[in-house]
């Protein structure tokens, strides 16, 4: 902006200029920096955005205007912490029994958290296993994660929402299948996850009353194993 300088003789020598007069002026003409988004309120936004969503990726700043700095500013002030590669949550949160699926749900939101680990959830199985496992689209690019590891089952279509479910795990909206459509895809991949493990879903899917029978045999239908869950299902009954 223009500056004009007045009761100055403009052939007066520099010296007349007090060093304060000169930054005064300097701060005065220079243009401002931009917004860096690490200033306080840009921070705070952070702070409520991560408590909303429980943990945070670094990407979800980009929509919201915020540069990923504020993220390194608020780690470093110990009000952040970094829990995985470019997730981020507040300090001192409890870490539960099933951080690893808020993780890779948190970085593959299309995938679906099935089989074994599903199991693992509904408390129908005895096992846990070291593997997050996770049902992705026929065509998606094969997941990238260093950790947790992750066995990728394909599948497309109604089969990646129906017998869906939404669970809250810390914060984060995690789907995963349901207990009668984890059995039935037991049964399906039972040559990956071996027939006693599915026989056992069963067992349990009965015993701890997870479901009704319809509901396992609407979903047995679904997944077209009707036929190999019938024999088993009436040696229960």
């Amino acid at each position: 902006m223009g500056l004009v300088l007045c009761g100055w003789n403009r052939k007066a020598p520099e010296s007349r200029l007090t060093s304060s007069h000169k930054r005064s002026i300097m701060n005065n003409i220079r243009p401002r920096a931009r917004h860096s988004g690490t200033s306080p309120t840009s921070q705070e936004r952070v702070l409520q955005l991560v408590a909303q969503a429980g943990i945070l990726r670094a990407r979800e700043l980009d929509g919201e205007g915020i540069p990923r700095v504020a993220l390194t500013r608020l780690v470093r002030a110990g009000r952040l912490e970094r829990v995985g590669l470019g997730l981020y949550s507040l300090p001192g949160v409890e870490v539960s029994e099933y951080h690893s699926f808020a993780e890779v749900q948190k970085r593959i939101p299309n995938g679906v958290i099935c089989l074994l680990s599903a199991l693992r959830f509904h408390e129908m199985t005895a096992q846990a296993p070291f593997e997050v496992w996770l049902t992705v689209h026929r065509k998606a690019r094969r997941p990238r994660l260093d950790y947790p590891p992750v066995r990728v089952v394909r599948c497309s279509g109604e089969a990646l929402t129906r017998g869906v479910e939404s669970h809250r795990i810390e914060g984060v909206a995690v789907r995963m299948t349901s207990p009668a459509r984890t059995v039935a895809d037991c049964f399906l991949y039972r040559r990956k996850v071996g027939l006693e493990v599915a026989l056992e879903a069963l067992r349990d899917y009965r015993r701890l009353d997870k479901g009704t029978i319809d509901d396992l045999w609407a979903a047995a239908e679904f997944r077209r194993v009707g036929t190999v869950i019938r024999p088993y299902l009436e040696a229960l009954a």
